[in-house]
């Protein structure tokens, strides 16, 4: 799908992107933004608040995630911050909520601790190949 960029102060800029959902990690989705200059850069926040963030502004502190304003109300405003400021995205809410309806198909609220691999994770945190 097409992202928006913009900083508080600056145009928007058309951005090719991606939404990705990973039933190895259920909590998180994650969002790509392609650059021609240089690697995407991806964020992983909370599924939750990816959802929750359709409906009415949601999240504290580095994404923050709302419904776009009256002359926006098709689209889906992310605020990413970081030490170096603020970038804001634009998204179709229709893709999103069809992104979002398929994760949940895939698993549904609730059931995410279900497909956790524990193990897996500790192993990864550790350092340990086995």
């Amino acid at each position: 799908m097409t992202a928006y960029v913009s900083t508080p102060n600056g145009p928007r800029l058309p951005l090719p992107s991606e939404l990705r959902y990973e039933v190895s990690d259920p909590y998180a989705v994650r969002l790509s933004l392609m650059s021609s200059v240089g690697p995407p850069v991806t964020w992983v926040f909370a599924r939750d608040l990816l959802a929750e963030g359709t409906l009415r502004p949601a999240g504290t502190g580095d994404v923050l995630v709302a419904p776009g304003e009256r002359r926006r109300s098709h689209s889906l405003r992310i605020a990413l911050g970081n030490s170096t400021g603020t970038a804001l995205i634009d998204l179709d809410a229709a893709n999103v909520a069809l992104f979002l309806q398929r994760t949940f198909a895939l698993i549904p609220v609730g059931t995410e601790g279900d497909h956790l691999d524990v193990d897996r994770a500790i192993l990864a945190l550790t350092g340990n190949s086995h």
